[in-house]
């Protein structure tokens, strides 16, 4: 008998959110982590609508708002300090139901998190313990952990989810290794806290300042927090810069130390790097330990918090609704890949913004005010965060699929509010019902037999009974997306990821009953179908 099903190594944002979500499963989940205490200053500074989306999924939103403010307007400056566009916002409707791009505190929020995680009545805490070795069992993988006290014992559980950092250890002990995307530079992060009547002596809006002999972002985060990041020389030293005299003397064209404390100054060399295989057997890689990347659209723990989301469904799927276990390759498949796909738009995106060579950044000037006439433009950002390509998704494919699937404020028998708070989570059959109708009780069966809900939109013409699902929208969010890729009907998994869409009643049931299929049995024919089938 194993003591848990699920073991976290490592209880920072991505191990916290892991065992929130695990928690809210009801699945047996203990957290081992080195530390005791969080780390008192600022790593992750941005965060994006789908990672509010899943704080609001455990209950965690309303906690941590106070920490978190929209992330609008950003500037871009040339290499002679011309202004060269500006980036902002899509404005409300949002899509996911909450600001797309947001900056927030790290220290609170990650408390809160975990704080939020120990109060699930499955999951159990323990800190200041020390990994000293892990392995695979027959049946099922152990932990040898050294506790603060000095005592030693094994823990087992069914799987266990590394989410110990970009050194991690259990990835160096499973022999699992990163594939190096070709990128390696220097830089030195400095957070400020400015005093509050100083605050007009520091840009108002967030900042690129594309000079190529010395690239500079600068991050307005909430209330007095300041960020810059700083491109170093080959030619100086990480320590020297990281000194107060060093950032003091960057910072005098805005600020002094009579308007404000640095919080953090820290030197990195920052990487792009992939663990080719996020799976050893029974253990899962997840967070900084499957995946680094550079800093730029603020991505890191972003990343981190997907891995999980992703997993931590299928680890219930398994664990407490029997699907086959070969499900959970699906993760490293799908995750691999999306992060590789999204690190090479980030590094794409930063050759632009940190050009190094002084004519090609001219030439990038250029080129950017010739597109918009001359005069700086305002451009809005869209998601670059690409759609799930493989994996437990439908393989014939069709618009939507694989896209993250939109949140409006809806309206139901339930109440009002956000689509997942007044619908649900899990796996979900959204239907537009004007061109549908009410679906054949054969369908219902199949889709209710494993787990899956049935929503209606704009249901005027169907019946009222309890047995049906409905809800009305405010903004057409929905009505766009679905006319917009020329479909009726999507199934959307637990982590919001659009499985299938459909335009029949036919289709619909094709894609419930393979749905069915993949959860229970492993498809006889790899190496035509995706691996789990």
């Amino acid at each position: 008998m194993n003591d848990y099903q699920v073991i976290i190594i490592g209880f920072g944002p991505s191990g916290a959110m892991a065992a929130n979500l695990l928690g809210k499963a009801g699945i047996t989940t203990l957290c081992v982590d080195r530390t005791t205490e969080v780390y008192d200053k600022p790593r992750a500074i941005a965060l994006d609508h789908e990672i509010m989306r899943l704080f609001d999924n455990i209950g965690l939103r309303e906690s941590i708002e106070a920490h978190v403010a929209p992330f609008d307007l950003s500037e871009h400056f040339g290499a002679s300090g011309q202004l060269l566009r500006r980036v902002g916002m899509v404005g409300e409707p949002y899509p996911l139901g909450y600001t797309p791009t947001m900056v927030f505190t790290q220290p609170p929020v990650e408390k809160a998190l975990r704080a939020h995680a120990a109060q699930w009545p499955s999951v159990s805490v323990l800190l200041g313990a020390d990994v000293t070795a892990v392995s695979n069992v027959a049946d099922k993988a152990v932990v040898s952990l050294r506790e603060s006290d000095g005592t030693e014992r094994n823990v087992s559980a069914q799987y266990i989810i590394a989410c110990d950092g970009a050194s991690s250890g259990t990835r160096e002990r499973l022999g699992l290794t990163l594939e190096d995307l070709n990128f390696d530079e220097p830089w030195v992060v400095v957070d400020v806290l400015v005093n509050p009547d100083k605050l007009d002596r520091v840009p108002v809006n967030s900042s690129h300042f594309c000079n190529p002999e010395r690239p500079v972002a600068y991050i307005v985060g909430p209330e007095n927090h300041r960020r810059w990041e700083i491109m170093l020389r080959e030619d100086e030293n990480p320590r020297d810069v990281e000194k107060q005299e060093w950032v003091w003397k960057f910072l005098d064209r805005w600020i002094t130390p009579d308007d404000a404390t640095i919080w953090r100054s820290a030197a990195y060399r920052f990487h792009a790097l992939v663990a080719p295989q996020w799976r050893e057997g029974r253990f899962f890689l997840a967070g900084d330990a499957a995946h680094q990347q550079p800093p730029i659209l603020g991505q890191g723990m972003c990343q981190g918090m997907r891995d999980v989301a992703n997993l931590c469904w299928k680890l219930q799927a398994v664990l407490r609704d029997n699907a086959p276990s070969e499900l959970l390759d699906t993760y490293g498949d799908e995750r691999r890949d999306h992060v590789r796909e999204l690190i090479m738009k980030i590094k794409e995106i930063g050759a632009v913004l940190c050009e190094r060579d002084p004519e090609a950044a001219i030439r990038r000037d250029e080129r950017i005010l010739a597109e918009s006439d001359g005069l700086p433009r305002t451009l809005f950002r869209q998601s670059i965060i690409p759609p799930i390509r493989h994996g437990l998704i439908d393989s014939t494919g069709g618009a939507g699929t694989g896209e993250l699937f939109p949140q409006p404020s809806v309206t139901s028998r339930g109440g009002k509010g956000l689509l997942d708070t007044v619908c649900g989570g899990g796996w979900r059959l959204i239907i537009d019902a004007q061109p549908f109708g009410e679906l054949s009780p054969y369908i219902s069966d199949k889709a209710h037999q494993i787990g899956m809900t049935i929503l209606y939109l704009r249901p005027e013409n169907l019946p009222a009974n309890d047995d049906v699902m409905a809800f009305v929208e405010e903004s057409g969010i929905l009505r766009r997306w679905f006319d917009e890729r020329k479909t009726s009907a999507a199934i959307v998994r637990p982590d919001h990821y659009v499985y299938s869409v459909a335009t029949s009643e036919e289709s619909i049931e094709r894609h419930v009953e393979d749905l069915s299929a993949r959860l229970r049995r492993v498809n006889p024919c790899p190496d035509t179908m995706e691996r789990v089938a």
